[in-house]
């Protein structure tokens, strides 16, 4: 058993991510898919494909839903999954940087992975000088 990753975000952020992750690490020790928000979403319609895809990925310890925009769509949505029963935390500003960080910690429960993918992305800025 293990935690699910989802990542809910505007259309080509997440795919992208994921798919860069996946190239990188090879085989992502999580399950892991990514969820696209249209611009124009109609949140109630999409539900029923969210829900689903946070029971794809639900290894039995619960989901950690990344979200790309805190309050945006995507974000919304992910508040929606967060009600439905299955055990989620929720983290936004998702970037390569966050995901890989939950990756290589995926040994974590599911209430230590929040802070585990903010320091990811927090380290992951780096301002260059050069």
């Amino acid at each position: 058993m293990s935690v699910g990753i989802l990542l809910v975000t505007h259309e080509g952020i997440g795919p992208a991510i994921l798919a860069v992750a996946t190239r990188l690490l090879r085989q992502l020790p999580l399950r892991c898919e990514a969820l696209e928000v249209p611009l124009d979403a109609d949140l109630d319609a999409l539900l029923p494909a969210a829900s689903a895809a946070l029971r794809t990925v639900d290894g039995g310890e619960g989901v950690l839903l990344l979200t790309d925009v805190y309050g945006a769509s995507p974000s919304n949505l992910a508040a929606r999954l967060a009600q439905l029963g299955t055990p989620v935390r929720r983290v936004s500003g998702l970037g390569l940087p966050m995901l890989l960080r939950v990756m290589n910690y995926s040994e974590l429960p599911l209430a230590e992975l929040p802070a585990v993918a903010a320091a990811g992305a927090r380290n992951g800025v780096l301002l260059d000088d050069a």
